[in-house]
């Protein structure tokens, strides 16, 4: 029933994005008032290194975490990510309302164990920097301040609201994506708190990621002298240079479909004919169906060799799905743009990226549910460098808008909407 009740909740809200309330001063208020303690989290966690695979330093993050939901009401639950290790910790907390939500982001970062030493958290008078601070702890801070918020003015409109943080984001989250799909399912909506991935200095939200697959090509071939017998090898690192001019039309602009040979590797010594030669390679599409489309066409081409008698294998893994363009995120980034132009007189783009995030796994395509925001971290900027950045000034309109999202989305509308 849930999904159906919020279907048509979400069918109300271009009619919302005409005739937003009034900015509610208190809340603004609080969030300003916040903004001191947001920064102590955000230093807090910046300066607890928690790099992808780094079990010590993601147990230490981890623990902080669980101790803040439980702080604020949740139950949490561990579920091992067992793949690169660490935890996901999956909260929960009944309220007052109807609707099923879930915020997510991870708490694992690119940068390995040790880093913190060398570069701990730090600010200037319009910037906060240090390992992570953006991608992701920047939207882990928001998650739980924003719920502080509504903790302090006693508010929990929501039917059960569910956190999800995971520790294997930055390397696919492989641990931990099949977890996310299914407590994805089972929500209204879910809103995702990646930092801003538009224009630089642009406050934006994401309502279109592309999917990622992994290409892989091998060739075998037979070894022999280089200068003595030559003839008599087969060399595969030729044979995987002919495979990669003829497997470089793959893509498909018009679909936005990119594959881009990234690493090649063939040979062992000057003086003897490869046997054995790799590539691998990086795939992002938008359209779910790419990957049958571009399998088929490989294969196809594969058939044709230059080198008799070498072996060719193609084949593509699964990374994360795209988030593609679908109207139950664009009517709830609709909201969005809505709270932040006629609540806060600001301007919030959309942005579709490149990139792919754990909002993709949280999506289904055949149903085309649920409804699926990214990016309500903060605005930011140089992620995965040294010089990754927040700008400060973002820190109260994101805490403001997504207490206002949890409000509207689980709020009076969503508890008496109902298809039956």
């Amino acid at each position: 029933m849930a999904a159906r009740r919020f279907s048509a909740l979400l069918s109300l809200l271009p009619a919302f994005a005409l005739a937003s309330p009034s900015t509610d001063d208190t809340l603004l208020a609080n969030a300003e008032q916040e903004r001191s303690a947001f920064l102590e989290t955000l230093e807090s966690l910046v300066n607890l290194d928690s790099g992808t695979g780094d079990v010590d330093d993601l147990a230490r993050v981890e623990a902080l975490l669980q101790e803040r939901l439980v702080e604020l009401g949740f139950e949490v639950e561990q579920h091992p990510a067992e793949a690169f290790g660490g935890n996901t910790l999956v909260a929960r907390h009944q309220g007052s309302g109807d609707a099923d939500l879930m915020l997510m982001i991870h708490y694992d970062t690119v940068f390995s164990s040790g880093t913190v030493a060398k570069r701990p958290f730090s600010s200037d008078a319009s910037r906060a920097y240090g390992p992570g601070v953006g991608d992701a702890k920047g939207g882990i801070a928001v998650i739980l301040h924003s719920l502080g918020l509504l903790a302090d003015l006693g508010l929990s409109p929501w039917g059960t609201l569910t956190v999800v943080f995971n520790p294997d984001e930055e390397k696919g989250s492989f641990g931990s994506r099949e977890l996310i799909a299914e407590l994805a399912s089972e929500q209204d909506a879910v809103l995702s708190f990646e930092p801003t991935l538009g224009k630089p200095g642009e406050s934006a939200v994401t309502t279109v990621t592309k999917g990622i697959n992994y290409a892989f090509l091998e060739v075998e071939g037979r070894a022999s002298h280089a200068g003595g017998a030559p003839e008599e090898g087969r060399n595969a690192v030729m044979e995987l240079a002919h495979q990669l001019l003829q497997l470089d039309d793959l893509g498909d602009s018009d679909k936005g479909t990119t594959l881009n040979w990234t690493i090649v590797e063939g040979g062992t010594k000057r003086n003897i004919i490869p046997d054995s030669a790799r590539a691998e390679g990086d795939m992002r599409y938008f359209d779910h169906t790419e990957y049958e489309r571009v399998m088929a066409e490989a294969q196809s081409i594969i058939a044709e060799q230059r080198v008799t008698d070498t072996e060719v294998a193609f084949r593509l893994e699964r990374g994360r799905p795209p988030l593609p363009p679908n109207p139950a995120t664009e009517q709830l980034a609709a909201l969005a743009q809505s709270i932040y132009r006629q609540e806060l007189d600001q301007t919030l783009a959309l942005a579709e990226i490149g990139g792919g995030t754990d909002a993709g796994y949280a999506y289904d395509p055949e149903t085309g549910q649920p409804a699926v925001l990214e990016s309500l971290g903060l605005v930011g900027g140089r992620y995965h460098s040294d010089e990754e950045f927040i700008e400060l000034d973002s820190i109260v309109p994101r805490l403001y808008l997504t207490t206002r999202l949890i409000q509207e989305l689980s709020g009076p509308s969503a508890a008496t909407i109902d298809a039956d």
